[in-house]
């Protein structure tokens, strides 16, 4: 369906800057969050479902958003998670053979607010030079004061707790009871493609909220313990970084991904800080310390782990670094079963440089259990 009627629209950042557009569609809306970018090109669905981008007015880089429509298997999760999208040129039909719903269809269903025809070449630039920050997204576009002031009360992303908005209330089961393996999943924003890759290596995976203890994650008796992706900053987690303590102090097997990546860093002293604008893209390359090789990779976070003091920390090993800046991109425990990395091998979009981390998991659960 062709909208032939598109509002004009605005992108207020906190910083007084107005770049303009249109509504996607006919829609009125406003929406708020922390305006940040992805370069990737094609895995718009994934993105907008992933629950590490909870809160965020996502922008996307590619020139058109849309066009190949959406299909209900490539959900990360059970709903969309950005705050709003802003995009140049908006897709309203769709071109591939097995996408079951449009863009507009799954936006629509997800209520989710959406501006287009946005100049984000020149956003993007700007948010490079000057870093994330709070926006709004509006067709109110003669409430400039009247935006300004409720965005002033948006809560910066720093410091700010967001695991337990994404978080499963109840434990569940993923994967083949029957499996070979058990894993304790702590959820703090987990993707579903990073389940898919524990089920078909042999796990049996049971998923529990982001501030479950130690005692009832181990009460499962599994074999191995993962701590998932997710939204937000990780130095308020203070009951999953305790967990995580306990978990590290067991020498049962531990991954950990992205959020989770920090939160061990953190349970293991060493801080966290917010980026400049983060990594968020399909197409990052990333070196293994313990292999020589390069990994393109598929990234989305905000923070990272100072890097400083991981290198003293005498407890921990940098394994990955990330080429561009150098940021610390994967650890690992010397004398512990203990691992992690900053980015996402699950991809789910991206590459798939980086899956034989959930081999080295399983490895490391084998070699534990003999």
């Amino acid at each position: 369906m062709k909208y032939q009627t598109k509002k004009k629209a605005l992108i207020l950042l906190a910083d007084g800057t107005i770049f303009h557009g249109k509504s996607v569609g006919d829609k009125e809306g406003t929406a708020f969050g922390e305006v940040c970018f992805n370069t990737g090109m094609t895995g718009y669905q994934e993105i907008f479902t992933d629950p590490s981008y909870f809160g965020q007015l996502m922008v996307t880089t590619n020139a058109h958003i849309g066009n190949y429509g959406t299909n209900s298997d490539e959900n990360e999760s059970d709903s969309v998670k950005i705050s709003g999208l802003i995009c140049k040129n908006f897709s309203y039909e769709y071109s591939r053979d097995n996408a079951d719903s449009s863009l507009p269809t799954f936006l629509d269903d997800n209520k989710l607010f959406a501006i287009s025809d946005v100049d984000t070449r020149a956003l993007v630039s700007y948010i490079r030079d000057n870093g994330a920050m709070n926006a709004v997204i509006s067709t109110d576009v003669d409430n400039i004061a009247g935006l300004k002031e409720q965005l002033s009360k948006v809560p910066s992303m720093n410091g700010l707790e967001l695991a337990s908005k994404v978080s499963t209330k109840e434990p569940y089961f993923y994967g083949d009871e029957n499996a070979t393996f058990k894993i304790s999943a702590l959820d703090i924003g987990i993707k579903k493609n990073i389940l898919r890759n524990l089920a078909k290596r042999g796990a049996y995976i049971k998923v529990f909220p982001y501030n479950t203890s130690f005692n009832e994650l181990k009460e499962w008796n599994p074999d191995g313990y993962f701590i998932s992706n997710g939204p937000g900053d990780p130095e308020p987690l203070n009951e999953a970084i305790a967990t995580a303590k306990e978990i590290i102090a067991s020498n049962k097997p531990l991954f950990g991904i992205c959020l989770g990546h920090q939160v061990i860093a953190l349970a293991n002293g060493i801080s966290t800080y917010k980026m400049h604008n983060g990594h968020r893209g399909i197409n990052h390359p990333v070196k293994n310390f313990l292999t020589g090789k390069g990994e393109i990779t598929s990234q989305n976070h905000g923070f990272a782990i100072n890097r400083e003091e991981a290198e003293a920390n005498a407890d921990i090993e940098i394994t990955h670094e990330h080429l561009n800046d150098q940021t610390v991109a994967g650890i690992r425990m010397k004398d512990k079963n203990v691992f992690s990395v900053q980015y996402h091998p699950e991809a789910g979009p991206g590459p798939n440089d980086a899956t034989y981390l959930f081999d080295q998991f399983f490895d490391l659960i084998k070699t534990n259990s003999n």
